[in-house]
């Protein structure tokens, strides 16, 4: 019979005693214990058994969980930029980083941050912000400082101004971003240099789940891309591209994030062919719609894929940050939940889905004290002072305070989705 290689070792090592030590027949051996009869010597020699080796087993790997925020229009009216302005430090032009000083704590906490870029960056051209009437954006550099100070990591360029100022100031607005992307680690989406750029799906890894994004807009005002000019922006129309890239952005990466510009402004209301693509998105394989373009938040739901598997999509974000003058537009949604990968099989789940509400601050007169505020930190008291009722030019819904705020957050986001506490 074969000995288990403890026990094996163990009769070896009691059988060296005896002979070393000469016991008599009559000694015997008793569990791993020499004892010795009356015609030998007296001895006792206690053995230890080496401990059974116990079959390893590998450790379950962790989950993987990334935590992501997102926030709507970055809208810069010329009252925006005029804050900035004052608060400039001797020999600068504008410090627009006060504005968002009230939400940095829950960009920075985040693993991964997305703001819409609603305004171009062109700094051969004059600085506007809707100023004299005229539906015209082009922001001074300083604001992307601000936003990339305040912890941004991924840009969204495809929206309605993307040629307020022609397709030159597109080209270096699209040049400027992506020399701030080289410089500061970014992801600048939504709007291209040329056809094969539109088609480099950008792709970013966050805590080792490999995150994919895509932008598309619904109209440019308008306007037109002069003939032969190489730019590209990607329009909702084009759903035979969309779902093409979508579907291509399943295979490079584990989760799809689709910033879409759409919808009717100035409404609460989410229109049925939202819906609808937003359907076909998360059916094609996005996990998370990200809607802006109305400047007002809206609702937002759970779609189920055919094969039971769910994406979420936010319908609109509303503005970040604004100088508008009707009191909807003042209170926007920062979407706010965890991607997180089984460490096992790998499937993808979201977690602890909803938005926080975020106020638009300013005082009366000229917009004065203009400030980001999450729900959490705002307060009756600072609705009572709020200046949209003395806004010039004045706005439709003019009425402000702490029960009318309230009243736009639970028209805007179902309450199973509000984060007041953020």
């Amino acid at each position: 019979m074969k000995l288990r290689k403890g026990r094996a070792a163990a009769a070896l090592a009691v059988l060296a005693v005896v002979l070393v030590s000469g016991v008599s027949c009559a000694t015997k051996v008793v569990g791993g214990t020499v004892e010795s009869g009356s015609s030998g010597s007296s001895a006792v020699i206690a053995t230890t058994e080496a401990p059974t080796e116990e079959p390893t087993t590998e450790p379950v790997p962790e989950d993987k969980r990334v935590h992501v925020v997102a926030a709507g229009d970055n809208l810069i009216h010329y009252s925006v930029y005029k804050n900035a302005e004052k608060l400039a430090a001797p020999g600068e032009s504008y410090d627009f980083k006060p504005l968002y000083q009230n939400v940095k704590y829950i960009v920075e906490e985040a693993d991964l941050a997305i703001l819409n870029q609603e305004t171009i960056i062109s700094q051969s051209n004059e600085v506007r912000g809707a100023n004299g009437g005229a539906l015209l954006f082009n922001s001074p550099p300083e604001v992307a400082d601000a936003v990339i100070d305040l912890g941004f990591d991924v840009f969204t360029m495809a929206n309605n101004h993307l040629l307020d100022f022609g397709a030159s100031a597109l080209e270096e607005s699209i040049n400027f971003w992506n020399d701030k992307a080289k410089e500061n680690d970014l992801t600048v989406l939504g709007a291209y240099l040329n056809e094969e750029d539109s088609e480099n799906i950008r792709v970013r890894e966050v805590n080792g789940v490999k995150i994919a994004f895509l932008a598309y807009a619904e109209h440019i005002n308008g306007f037109d891309f002069p003939e032969g000019c190489p730019l590209r922006v990607v329009m909702n129309y084009e759903e035979d591209i969309i779902e093409r890239q979508i579907k291509a952005a399943k295979e490079k990466a584990d989760v799809v994030i689709v910033s879409a510009h759409w919808g009717v402004e100035d409404t609460h209301l989410v229109s049925e062919d939202r819906v609808q693509l937003a359907n076909k998105m998360v059916n094609w394989g996005a996990d998370v719609i990200l809607g802006c373009h109305t400047h007002t938040a809206e609702s937002m739901e759970w779609i189920t894929r055919e094969d039971g598997t769910k994406g979420f999509v936010y319908y609109s974000m509303g503005n970040f940050i604004c100088c508008q003058t009707d009191n909807f537009n003042l209170v926007g949604e920062m979407p706010d939940f965890d991607i997180v990968m089984d460490g096992e099989t790998g499937e993808i789940t979201l977690e602890d889905v909803g938005a926080i509400p975020n106020i638009i601050h300013y005082e009366s007169p000229d917009f004065a004290n203009l400030a980001i505020y999450p729900y959490s930190k705002y307060t009756p008291e600072l609705a009572a002072i709020h200046g949209v009722p003395y806004a010039v030019p004045q706005g439709t819904y003019t009425s402000f305070g702490w029960d009318i705020m309230n009243d736009i957050v639970n028209e805007s986001i179902p309450v199973e989705f509000q984060k007041l506490d953020k």
